[in-house]
């Protein structure tokens, strides 16, 4: 029995932290646009790496809380993104790539499904407003990023260069080098010298444009600033107006 009542408890207190971010994808949005300066100023490898891996898994775990998902799911984010972590850590450490490359490969993982549980979020609210907005930028933005990281694993696991002309690429360019491919931006200073990296930039291109076309600029058609603000006056309103005294009755004059 007592052991119930804790339980009842503890979900309680998750219910209520849940609660207070609830759609908090203005949020999920300002995690992803520091998890995306935080790339472009530091290096994903040593020590890097692990503040790199911090901020991401900050931002997976806000997102999955965010989108109302299950609580065993939030649990199961936050320890495998402790674990990984943890493994970025040892790769420091050890100087042994092959932790990192772990850890990326997890932490892609988890943020491909947190941000997967945003878009299901995003696509079934019952109307579009600011923070659905936000929920659809967040998903478009953390594009760049993932694909950010599986260009640094198949630089580290294939035997020669990514990019042709730059034998030893900065994770700086590989973020540069995703987002506009994202955007097909295309400057053309840094090309993929074979496959797979060819093979995934063209699929990177034809997500970034399917996104942007077919489900943001569907919402922002959808969305009118304003109108939730107009609802919550028009209801203030009718519940403050004075209620009408009915006429008196000839009976009792």
């Amino acid at each position: 029995m007592e052991t119930a009542a804790r339980r009842a408890r503890t979900r309680e207190r998750w219910l209520q932290r849940a609660e207070k971010v609830s759609d908090a994808f203005g949020l999920v949005f300002v995690l992803v646009v520091v998890t995306y300066v935080l790339a472009s100023l530091l290096d994903n490898r040593g020590w890097s790496s692990v503040v790199l891996t911090l901020a991401t898994s900050a931002t997976s775990v806000v997102a999955l809380i965010s989108s109302h998902a299950r609580e065993r799911t939030v649990r199961a984010a936050i320890a495998l993104s402790a674990l990984t972590v943890v493994l970025a850590a040892i790769g420091a450490a050890s100087g042994n790539r092959d932790w990192l490359n772990l850890a990326t490969l997890i932490q892609v993982s988890l943020l491909a499904v947190a941000m997967g549980a945003v878009l299901r979020r995003v696509v079934m609210a019952p109307e579009v407003g600011s923070r659905t907005i936000l929920g659809a930028l967040s998903v478009y933005a953390v594009l760049g990023i993932l694909f950010t990281f599986l260009y640094g694993v198949i630089e580290r696991v294939q035997g020669g260069p990514f990019f042709e002309g730059h034998p030893n690429p900065a994770g700086t360019d590989f973020l540069f080098f995703s987002y506009t491919t994202l955007t097909t931006t295309g400057y053309g200073n840094l090309v993929p010298g074979g496959q797979p990296g060819r093979l995934i930039a063209g699929l990177e291109m034809m997500m970034g444009q399917i996104f942007l076309v077919t489900l943001v600029a569907g919402l922002v058609s959808l969305w009118r600033p304003g109108e939730a603000i107009r609802r919550r006056r028009e209801r203030r309103d009718g519940e403050g107006s004075p209620t009408e005294t009915p006429p008196a009755s000839p009976e009792a004059s």
